[in-house]
């Protein structure tokens, strides 16, 4: 009996597995040459190259899945201002290359961020477009971001490291108004999962910094800049297809065009709700959407930034593959976000200290609050929220601020990636001490941190000095994984004694300082903090031990 193939998503299908969705997360941006318009009040900055791209003919494959949702016809938008700026930028190999040659690393992560956004000034970006509206960058530079990320990348991680479904990777289709996830059980394997794309659907790997060292040095970097996690997904998309139904999500996203072309439309928030929201959407139907503001052809080189609770769809043209890498920051770094750690603890210490706060309600309080007497018109209720108003106008007087940003901080350098170190770095770190095993004994154990030594800080942001009110933590960022909270948050009690010091350290980047010059009582005390330090990673030399 001759046997016939099934496809892994047509096995997918006769198999009707039920899995669960898996939480999104999402990503960031970069620029060019400019030329500035508007489209529906969108900026759109336009970028003029010497380099201009060659069309690749595409073998025209039939696909069981072909999203049908791209009724509208692309806009042609109307130049209205020539600002003839340079936006062919350098390529990202040499400037992370120059980029290990800059002595502090929140310059390091303003210089990048710069990169990737220009030609537009960062100080113009966060001031006119920053949580307010989408940006186009088209650069007319296919290159510009070469080395990033690449498809050959992405088959070659398939094929060498442990990519999991659901975790690392999903694969998603958006046909006639459906949004499913086709993700089996277990490893992603080549076989399979090309066989998924050439069916039509769309692959999303999860977490690139995991895999590639590019993307993590480039997060690892940007994460300073933000003071937020930067995280990031890929998209690659065979063509003629969708693979996500129009949604708003709860990040700053930066779309990144790495290969091909992607049709991309952007909505503003439909209510005032929407606006900045705290969660990502469901997923909205067409007719739920509205029209877009934005309509457009992200090209490779190109850039699209939008702030959360924009709606957004991409379809991949009929002619070109799409690959884009998202960016994201700024998920769960709101005011609101902040107040949520600082009013119960205000509320915590204003009990325990005023009494005021620990009085009954009155006698007969529900006989005339709550939503059943809402409509009441009695002046005890008047009385109630006047007492109400009162208690929280003085709640801020016990607002302990810098412990609930700590709290924070906590947050942020847990969600961190490790730096990625330069040689020089290495070198000059716990990971280059010479100490070592050689010719059948022990080498350059000796080889010691003394009072002349001098220290600074791996990165301005690596460690954070804490108190819980019972002892003092330094945290740090030094020995997380760049799987997102593999590891639990990285934290050591410092002695009392030792907290000055550390204090001195970090205020010091990105001096390097001896360590004669530590604050501490004793040279004795001095060489045992920076030899901790050291052992942790936290610190390194000037020159080699």
């Amino acid at each position: 009996m001759e046997r016939t193939h099934m496809s892994a998503f047509a096995l997918y299908q006769t198999l009707q597995t039920e899995l669960p969705l898996p939480t999104k997360k999402r990503s960031l941006q970069v620029s060019a040459k400019k030329k500035k318009r508007k489209e529906n009040g969108v900026a759109i900055t336009k970028a003029t190259s010497k380099v201009s791209p060659k069309a690749e003919k595409n073998k025209k494959r039939k696909r069981p899945i072909k999203s049908t949702q791209r009724g509208e016809s692309l806009n042609k938008v109307t130049e209205q201002e020539d600002l003839s700026v340079n936006g062919d930028g350098e390529a990202l190999d040499a400037l992370l290359a120059d980029l290990t040659k800059v002595n502090n690393s929140r310059q390091r992560a303003s210089k990048l961020f710069q990169w990737l956004i220009h030609p537009i000034p960062a100080k113009t970006f966060f001031r006119e477009t920053w949580e307010k509206k989408p940006i186009l960058v088209k650069r007319q530079n296919p290159d510009y971001y070469k080395g990033l990320f690449s498809t050959e990348e992405f088959d070659r991680i398939l094929r060498h490291e442990d990519v999991q479904y659901g975790v690392n990777l999903d694969v998603t289709s958006y046909t006639n108004g459906k949004r499913e996830t086709h993700n089996p059980p277990g490893r992603a394997l080549p076989f399979t999962v090309w066989d998924f794309y050439e069916s039509g659907c769309s692959l999303r790997m999860l977490n690139p910094q995991a895999f590639s060292s590019t993307v993590w040095n480039v997060l690892s970097i940007l994460q300073e800049q933000f003071g937020s996690m930067a995280g990031a997904n890929v998209y690659l998309t065979p063509p003629g297809t969708q693979g996500f139904a129009p949604h708003y999500d709860d990040i700053e996203a930066f779309v990144i065009q790495l290969e091909g072309k992607k049709h991309w439309r952007v909505y503003k928030p439909r209510t005032e709700d929407e606006v900045l929201p705290v969660l990502s959407s469901p997923n909205f139907s067409q007719t739920e959407i509205g029209k877009s503001i934005l309509d457009v052809v992200l090209e490779a080189g190109d850039l699209l930034y939008f702030p959360r609770g924009f709606i957004h769809q991409g379809d991949c043209l009929s002619d070109k593959h799409s690959l884009h890498i998202t960016v994201s920051s700024y998920q769960k770094n709101s005011w609101g976000d902040l107040l949520t750690k600082v009013i119960p603890s205000a509320l915590e210490i204003a009990m325990e200290e005023d009494v005021e706060y620990r009085q009954g309600l009155p006698l007969d309080y529900l006989t005339y609050m709550g939503v059943q007497n809402s409509d009441k018109d009695d002046p005890r209720r008047e009385k109630f929220f006047s007492r109400i108003g009162s208690l929280m106008q003085k709640l801020g007087s016990y607002a302990p601020v810098d412990a609930a940003v700590d709290q924070k901080a906590k947050d942020f350098l847990h969600d961190c990636l490790p730096p990625m170190l330069t040689p020089e770095e290495v070198a000059t770190s716990v990971q280059g001490a010479p100490t070592r095993w050689e010719d059948g004994q022990v080498l350059n154990v000796g080889e010691h941190i003394n009072s002349e030594t001098r220290v600074r800080l791996m990165r301005a942001g690596c460690a954070r000095l804490c108190s819980d009110g019972e002892g003092v933590h330094l945290f740090h960022t030094t020995d997380n994984s760049r799987v997102y909270h593999k590891e639990e948050l990285k934290s050591f009690e410092i002695k009392t004694e030792h907290t000055d010091a550390v204090e001195f350290l970090i205020h010091s980047y990105p001096r390097f300082v001896t360590v004669e010059s530590f604050p501490c009582d004793s040279e004795e005390d001095r060489i045992a903090l920076a030899e901790l330090l050291f052992e942790k990673g936290i610190i390194h030399t000037a020159e080699p031990l």
